[in-house]
């Protein structure tokens, strides 16, 4: 456990325990601070993952530093992070400043300019973003807001909105969706399971397509039906 503590010299060896320990450890803290910290970086997130960054980043760069200290602050971050989290489920005045209200940009096709301000973002930005939604025109945008996470959620105004099955009154079908079962050779049991069927049932479902299952690169099953991509013979 040398290469735990602060040493003048480490090996190759002892630099590469300390990367593992350390990519090990950041991956059960990411894992105990929850999916969202991950996928959307709110004011909270953000700074604590800059201050894990550099906490974690340094005992990997300097061997006169040991890992017991970073990894006891880590903990000792996490925790706060976690108590930080349920406070704001608590306190609407906490939650308040950890998640502001969403800012109004674009309201009936017209730019809130004292908002912009408000959000600290310029008109070109806006623009910007409004084209990444295929918005070729503000004055057809209904409501466009600025989240806490930095993304602007565009609605368009009723006209200007696609037509659904639903305004023209067809009948449509149930909701399908295509998922993975044999992905390179190995089935997903689970979702085997979920479905109710066994792999005599998936056996039989490729039998047509001529090949093993071990031998399926990917196959899709949709509504019981199941769609088989063979990788191509050379």
């Amino acid at each position: 456990m040398d290469f735990y503590q602060s040493q003048e010299s480490l090996t190759t060896v002892e630099w590469i325990l300390r990367g593992v320990v350390s990519f090990v450890f950041l991956l059960l803290a990411a894992k105990l601070m929850g999916q969202r910290s991950i996928s959307q970086l709110r004011f909270l997130d953000f700074i604590l993952a800059l201050t894990l960054g550099n906490i974690i980043a340094h005992p990997l760069s300097d061997e006169e530093l040991g890992l017991k200290g970073s990894m006891i602050t880590t903990i000792v971050l996490v925790v706060l992070y976690i108590i930080a989290t349920w406070l704001s489920l608590k306190w609407p005045f906490f939650k308040h400043y950890l998640d502001p209200s969403p800012i109004t940009l674009v309201k009936n096709g017209l730019i809130q300019f004292h908002n912009l301000s408000k959000a600290r973002i310029s008109i070109d930005f806006l623009f910007s973003e409004l084209r990444k939604e295929k918005v070729e025109d503000i004055q057809k945008v209904a409501l466009a807001v600025w989240e806490p996470d930095g993304t602007i959620s565009v609605f368009m105004d009723t006209p200007y909105q696609p037509v659904t099955p639903a305004d023209m009154r067809l009948e449509t079908g149930p909701f399908t969706i295509s998922r993975p079962i044999i992905i390179d050779g190995k089935v997903d049991m689970s979702l085997l399971q979920e479905m109710g069927k066994d792999l005599a049932w998936l056996h039989s479902k490729i039998a047509p397509a001529n090949t093993n299952i071990h031998d399926v690169m990917l196959a899709t099953v949709e509504n019981e039906n199941v769609r088989v991509f063979s990788e191509p013979k050379k």
